[in-house]
C-alpha cells in the first residue's frame, strides 16, 4: 500500500546537495593523497640516498662511534760515527690522548690529575677535553713524550676515554756534541735541521696503523676483523765523523773561545787524503735533547752556511799561482816598503797597503812566513787577474763543494770583468772574496793531498734496519789543482809559518805542522767595523805524510789580541797534540752495532785524552762500566788498554789528569781493602811494577798510599784471603 503523502509545510524550502562542496572535498582528498605519496617518495629517495648513494659516508660515521684508527709510528734509524759508536738513537716515551666524547662528566677529574702530575693549569686540559666540536673530535693529545717513570703516576685505566700510546723519541747520546751537525726532530719525529733534515727520507721509515674497536665500557681493543699494517723502521746512517776527534775539537774550541772572550768559534777536521769530515764543531752549540734551553740561532751549521772574508789564509791561492806559473822562486826578494806600501790608483788617488810588522827586504818564502800583504800585492800584479781568478776557481772558491750537508752556500768570487781597480791586490791577501770555512779546509786539503782536490762528504753509508747495505759513499776526486812540485814548495813555506813565522805558538815537538794564520776585518751591515775581527788558523799534519787538515776560527776575540796566531793557533795546537797522543791518527775500519745487538766479546775503546763525561758515555755505549781515579776532567790512562777484549759489564779504570801531580812523578794509590785483581788494574794505570804476596784482599802496601814516586816503581802488596770489612767502605 502506498503511504500517505507527508504533509508539506507551507513556506519551508526543500534542501538540495551543493555541487561545489562536493568538488572541494574531492580536491582535499586528492591533495592529501598527493601529500602522502610525496612523503613516501621523499622517504624512499632519502633511503636510496643513505643506503645506496651515500652508503660509505654513513658507514664511516657509524664506524667512528665504535672504531678508532691508531697510527703505529715507524722508528727512526740510528746515526753512528765512523767506528760504530751510536750518536743518535731512540727511546720509548709515553703519550696520553683522550676521546672527548667518551670522557663525559669525568673531564674535571682528569684535568685535575694531569695538572697535579705535569704542573700545567687544569684549565689547559679542560680546554682540550671540551673542544667546541666535541661531537666530531674523537682524538686530542693531552701530553706527549712523557718519561715512563712519570707516566706511571697517571692511572689511565681509572679514567674513561683516556688512551695511552707508546711513542719513540729521539735520543742524542752526547747532548751538545755535534748538535748543529746532527740537527733535531720535532715532536712527531720529523727532521727539522742538520742531518736529521737532510736525510729525513732515509731515517724516518714508514708509519703503520691498527684499527681498535670499543667495547660496551668504551675500552679500545684491537680487532681481528680489521687490517693491521705494521710500520717500517728507518734506515741507519754511518758518518765519517770520529767521536773521539769530535769530542777533542769541541772541548778545545770551547776553552779557546772562553779564554779569548770571543763571541763564538768553529773547528773543522778533514781526512787529508779522502776529504772525509772527521769533526765539525761549533761553539756555542745546541743540545737537541733540551731545545727549550737552547738558542736556535746556534742550530745553523756555520761551516757550510756562513761566508766571511778569509784574510791571510787565502794567501795560499796567491802563492800557488805564483809557483804554478813560475812567477817567483822561494828565494826571490821583494821590497816590503818598511810596512807601508803606497799604491797609485786611477784619478790620482793613493791606496795604502800595510803589514803588521815593518820589513825592508823579504824573500817570497819569508813573506809567507811573516804574512806580508805588501809582497802578496806586488806578486799579484805579475800573476794577473785571469790567472789568479782561475787558480782560486780551481781550488773551489765560488763553487759549491757538493758536500752532503744542508744549507751550503757557494761563497762569492767575482769574475775578472767585475773587478775594480783594487780587487787584484785585495784578493791576493784575502779581501773582496767571500768563502765558507769548508771551502778553505778543502783547499788546504788539496795542498796536503799532493795537489788533488777531493769532494768533502760526511755520510759514509746507509744501511737497512736489518743491516743490509743500501748505499756506500767513496772518496771522489774532483780535479788536480796544482802540480806536485808546487805542493812541495807550498808545504815548505807553510811549515816555515809554524817554525819561524806568525804561528810559532802552534809548533809541537812531537809532530811537524804546516799551516797559515789569518786575521780579517768583519763586515757588519755592509761596513768594516773597527775592533771586530775573524781570527783563524788552518793547517795539516804530519808534514811528511799529511793525514789531517784542521781549521780553527774565532769570532771577534777580545782577550789576548785578535791575530790568528795567538787566538786560533793555540786551539789548533791543543787539538793536534791530543790527537797525536791517541793510539791512531785516523781509524778507518767502522764496525756498526745495530740497536739491541748484544756483543759476544767487546774490544775496549780508546778513551784517552777525552773528557771524562764523553769517555764514560762511550764505554756505556759498548756495555762497559767505568771507575775513575784521581782528579781532573781528562782521561790520561786507562786499564785495560785499548784493543783488549773483555766481557759486557766489565769495569774499565780511568786515571784523570790530576793538577797537583808534578812532571815525572806519580802518586801511589790507596790499595788497602781492594781485591788483588782490582789493585793490579789500578797499579797498571800508572805503569807501576807489581809484587804480590798472598792472595785475596790487600792488607798492606809499600810504598804507602799518597807517596810520590817515579813511574815504574815496584809496589809490594800483601794480601789476606779473608774478606775485610773495609772492602764495603772502599766500594
Amino acid at each position: 500500500m502506498n503511504q500517505p503523502n507527508q504533509p508539506v509545510h507551507p513556506g519551508v524550502p526543500i534542501e538540495k546537495p551543493d555541487p561545489s562542496l562536493r568538488q572541494e572535498s574531492a580536491w582535499r582528498l586528492v591533495v592529501l593523497k598527493l601529500f602522502f605519496v610525496l612523503f613516501f617518495v621523499l622517504i624512499g629517495a632519502t633511503l636510496v640516498k643513505i643506503q645506496l648513494l651515500e652508503k660509505e659516508r654513513y658507514q664511516s660515521m657509524a664506524r667512528k662511534q665504535y672504531e678508532q684508527r691508531f697510527t703505529l709510528p715507524g722508528i727512526r734509524g740510528n746515526i753512528y760515527d765512523r767506528n760504530g759508536n751510536v750518536l743518535v738513537s731512540n727511546t720509548m716515551f709515553v703519550s696520553f690522548a683522550a676521546d672527548p666524547k667518551m670522557v663525559g662528566n669525568g673531564a674535571r677529574r682528569i684535568a685535575q690529575r694531569f695538572s697535579t702530575v705535569f704542573g700545567r693549569p687544569a684549565s689547559y686540559y679542560l680546554e682540550r677535553l671540551n673542544p667546541p666540536d666535541k661531537s666530531s673530535r674523537r682524538f686530542v693529545w693531552l701530553e706527549r713524550h712523557v718519561r715512563p717513570e712519570v707516566a706511571k703516576r697517571i692511572e689511565s685505566g681509572s679514567f674513561e676515554g683516556i688512551v695511552t700510546i707508546n711513542e719513540p723519541k729521539r735520543l742524542y747520546h752526547y747532548d751538545e756534541l755535534a748538535g748543529p751537525l746532527l740537527g733535531f726532530t720535532n715532536i712527531d719525529n720529523q727532521g727539522i735541521s742538520g742531518l736529521e733534515l737532510q736525510f729525513d727520507d732515509h731515517l724516518k721509515g714508514r708509519n703503520g696503523f691498527v684499527i681498535m674497536q670499543r667495547d660496551g665500557l668504551g675500552r679500545a681493543r684491537p680487532s681481528a676483523d680489521y687490517p693491521r699494517v705494521d710500520p717500517t723502521n728507518g734506515n741507519h746512517l754511518t758518518l765519517t765523523v770520529d767521536l773521539v776527534y769530535q769530542s777533542i775539537a769541541e772541548e778545545e774550541l770551547r776553552r779557546g773561545v772562553l779564554a779569548n772572550h770571543a763571541d763564538g768559534g768553529l773547528a773543522l777536521l778533514l781526512d787529508a787524503k779522502t776529504a772525509e769530515i772527521l769533526a765539525l764543531a761549533h761553539y756555542p752549540s745546541i743540545n737537541p735533547n733540551d731545545l727549550g734551553k737552547t738558542d736556535l740561532l746556534y742550530a745553523k751549521n756555520r761551516i757550510v752556511a756562513d761566508m766571511f772574508e778569509p784574510g791571510s789564509i787565502f794567501k795560499v791561492v796567491t802563492a800557488a799561482a805564483a809557483y804554478e806559473y813560475n812567477i817567483v822562486t822561494p828565494d826571490k826578494k821583494f821590497d816590503a816598503e818598511g810596512g807601508t806600501y803606497r799604491v797609485r790608483l786611477p784619478r790620482g788617488t793613493v791606496r795604502l797597503i800595510k803589514d803588521t810588522h815593518e820589513h825592508d827586504w823579504l824573500t817570497f818564502k819569508e813573506a809567507m812566513e811573516v804574512s806580508s800583504n805588501i809582497v802578496m800585492a806586488k806578486v799579484s800584479t805579475s800573476i794577473g787577474s785571469e790567472r789568479l781568478y782561475r787558480q782560486a776557481r780551481d781550488f773551489g772558491f765560488g763553487i759549491l763543494t757538493g758536500v752532503d750537508l744542508p744549507g751550503e752556500v757557494r761563497g762569492r768570487l767575482k769574475k775578472p770583468h767585475e773587478w775594480s781597480g783594487t780587487t787584484l791586490q785585495s784578493l791576493s791577501y784575502g779581501y773582496e772574496v767571500a768563502v765558507t770555512p769548508l771551502q778553505i779546509v778543502a783547499a788546504y786539503a788539496a795542498v796536503a793531498n799532493n795537489g788533488v782536490l777531493m769532494r768533502p762528504f760526511i755520510v759514509r753509508e746507509v744501511r737497512a734496519p736489518d743491516g743490509t747495505l743500501l748505499f756506500q759513499q767513496s772518496p771522489q776526486r774532483i780535479r788536480r789543482v796544482i802540480s806536485e812540485k808546487t805542493t812541495a814548495l807550498l808545504t815548505e813555506a807553510l811549515e816555515g809559518v809554524v817554525e819561524r813565522g806568525t804561528a810559532k805558538e802552534v809548533r809541537l815537538e812531537t809532530v811537524r805542522i804546516a799551516g797559515k794564520t789569518g786575521t780579517s776585518r768583519k763586515v757588519i751591515d755592509g761596513q768594516y767595523v773597527p775592533g771586530n775581527y775573524t781570527s783563524s788558523f788552518v793547517g795539516y799534519f804530519p808534514v811528511e805524510d799529511p793525514q789531517l787538515v784542521c781549521l780553527v776560527m774565532m769570532d771577534n776575540p777580545r782577550s789576548r789580541g785578535y791575530y790568528g796566531g795567538v787566538t786560533s793557533g793555540p786551539v789548533f795546537k791543543n787539538i793536534a797534540e791530543r790527537i797525536v797522543n791517541t793510539s791512531l791518527l785516523v781509524r778507518r775500519t767502522p764496525q756498526m752495532k745495530l740497536a739491541g745487538e748484544v756483543p759476544k766479546g767487546i774490544t775496549v775503546p780508546d778513551v784517552r785524552n777525552l773528557h771524562i763525561s764523553i769517555a764514560e758515555k762511550m764505554l756505556e755505549g759498548v756495555q762497559l762500566k767505568s771507575r775513575t781515579f784521581g782528579t781532573g776532567d781528562i782521561v790520561v790512562r786507562q786499564a785495560p788498554e785499548p784493543g783488549r777484549h773483555v766481557e759486557p759489564g766489565d769495569v774499565i779504570s780511568l786515571a784523570l789528569n790530576a793538577d797537583e801531580e808534578r812532571p815525572g812523578e806519580v802518586v801511589v794509590p790507596a790499595l788497602k781493602g781492594m781485591s788483588v785483581r782490582r789493585a793490579m788494574n789500578r797499579l797498571m794505570i800508572d805503569h807501576f811494577d807489581i809484587e804480590i804476596v798472598g792472595s785475596g784482599i790487600v792488607m798492606h802496601q809499600s810504598p804507602l798510599a799518597g807517596q810520590r814516586v817515579k813511574p815504574g816503581t815496584t809496589v809490594r802488596i800483601i794480601c789476606d784471603p779473608r774478606p775485610m770489612p773495609t772492602l764495603v767502605v772502599d766500594q
